[in-house]
């Protein structure tokens, strides 16, 4: 329960930092509790897991920011201490049965505890972009996509007609089907898609959008091996990775430059910019299968601590409301990994 009510809490303090944002932005215009229930009836409701990222595992570890982190941010997190991480990774999606080896998203999921009850969470993915501009934008895609009651199908015709007027939607989809299936939570690239600043004590900023790269490098499969490894070999390829100590990323921003998009996270920075990186994440353990300290909570990326700033995108303050909803939902229903 201590540990449900220390979410909550977070919650409440985002909500309380989001509010103009929701006001002046397209979020306040979409009913939270009708986007939540949307995801629900598009990709399945499954009592008491997630919305979106069902099938995770919790993991704990420590990051380590840099000489770089400290000279643009004043973050805490940046001193060069070890700061506890709690961290989820997951398969995009509200099916707890998803597969594995499929070309699908995959998440990582991160809350940097901070000296001075300070929180920091993250919610990155295995794509550069996000699947929508808006969240009028995501309802009326995940609208167009939900199933018919008869057919069990989405509606063809409905489909295309929302994506011809939104082109920007298949963007997401289509660098997934583009791309190898990762070899393991550990071998992919998880870009934060949402702009972020980065001040530091003389109010100099500095922003950018941020990817965390695996310090090894990427690794995927080809479709034949992907087929052979099966619909659920990840849990245990992230423990073995994990208990070899063989798993850790690159926090890298991406500098953005004068007239580079940052309120839209259908768009990435252009190839080329410069990038530094702010530290170090290691992972050094991972929760049995179904528990962890993620099990009561979620991860929302309007938690920031002082020295950094979000973007007046509207996808990133349109996260807080439904994000709390789904929390309260599901731990109404019994909480699940």
């Amino acid at each position: 329960m201590k540990s449900i009510q220390s979410h909550l809490k977070y919650f409440l303090l985002a909500l309380i930092g989001t509010t103009t944002l929701l006001s002046t932005h397209a979020a306040a215009n979409v009913d939270p509790n009708q986007m939540v229930s949307q995801f629900e009836a598009t990709g399945g409701k499954f009592e008491g897991y997630r919305r979106s990222g069902a099938k995770g595992i919790c993991a704990t570890g420590e990051f380590t920011g840099s000489a770089e982190g400290r000279k643009i941010s004043n973050s805490s997190a940046f001193s060069g201490k070890k700061i506890p991480m709690i961290v989820r990774f997951s398969v995009g999606g509200g099916n707890p049965n998803a597969a594995d080896n499929a070309k699908t998203q995959r998440n990582m999921a991160l809350q940097f505890t901070l000296p001075n009850n300070e929180v920091w969470q993250m919610g990155n993915i295995s794509v550069p972009v996000f699947g929508s501009a808006t969240p009028e934008q995501l309802l009326g895609r995940l609208q167009s996509l939900q199933p018919d009651p008869a057919t069990k199908a989405a509606d063809p015709v409905k489909v295309k007609a929302f994506a011809d007027a939104n082109p920007e939607v298949l963007i997401h989809g289509k660098f997934l089907a583009s791309q190898p299936v990762p070899a393991s939570y550990a071998t992919v690239n998880y870009w934060g898609v949402h702009g972020f600043s980065f001040a530091n004590a003389k109010k100099e900023k500095v922003s950018g959008k941020w990817v965390f790269e695996p310090a090894d490098g990427t690794q995927t499969l080809t479709d034949e091996e992907a087929k052979l490894k099966g619909p659920n070999f990840l849990f245990d390829d992230l423990r073995q990775r994990v208990a070899a100590g063989k798993v850790s990323f690159n926090f890298n921003l991406e500098i953005a430059q004068a007239g580079d998009i940052l309120d839209n996270a259908t768009v990435p920075l252009p190839a080329g910019r410069k990038k530094i990186t702010l530290g170090a994440l290691k992972i050094t353990s991972i929760s049995s299968d179904g528990s962890g300290p993620c099990l009561s909570m979620t991860f929302d990326p309007n938690i920031m601590p002082k020295g950094v700033e979000g973007s007046a995108d509207p996808m990133l303050g349109a996260r807080t409301v439904p994000y709390a909803i789904s929390l309260g939902r599901r731990v109404v229903e019994g909480a699940k990994q």
